[in-house]
């Protein structure tokens, strides 16, 4: 079984924002780039793994649990799905602000954006807090 500790996000704002919206319960996803797993030689998520979410800074605040793993194509997330993230009202804003984050993202690990590129959907639940 996989093991790893984390913070969401890709600076201190957004980290200690989403660590927030898992500890309320309504994060229960997220959504990573294929590209960035195999780049950094990282195995996929699995279900039933741990994981330890932290803030920014590191401290630890939950362990979360992978419940299902779902790997498709950017292009094809939907509503009912993207919602279980928390973050977003509608997939027009999900796409925007995840459009965003791939970009920059791939412009430091070294991967192109497209609305092709496949993604791993990771749900999961908090199993301790």
């Amino acid at each position: 079984m996989y093991y790893e500790a984390f913070y969401f996000g890709s600076n201190e704002q957004s980290a200690n924002e989403l660590l927030e919206l898992v500890l309320k319960g309504r994060k229960k996803a997220t959504a990573s780039s294929v590209q960035a797993y195999a780049l950094a030689n990282e195995p996929f998520p699995e279900i039933g793994e741990l994981s330890i979410v932290t803030d920014w800074q590191g401290n630890p605040y939950c362990v979360i649990q992978t419940t299902n793993v779902t790997r498709m194509a950017f292009k094809d997330m939907t509503y009912d799905m993207c919602k279980r993230e928390g973050e977003d009202k509608n997939l027009a804003s999900w796409q925007k602000n995840h459009i965003s984050f791939f970009k920059d993202e791939g412009s430091r690990v070294g991967y192109e954006f497209s609305w092709d590129m496949e993604i791993i959907f990771e749900d999961f639940e908090v199993i301790y807090q």
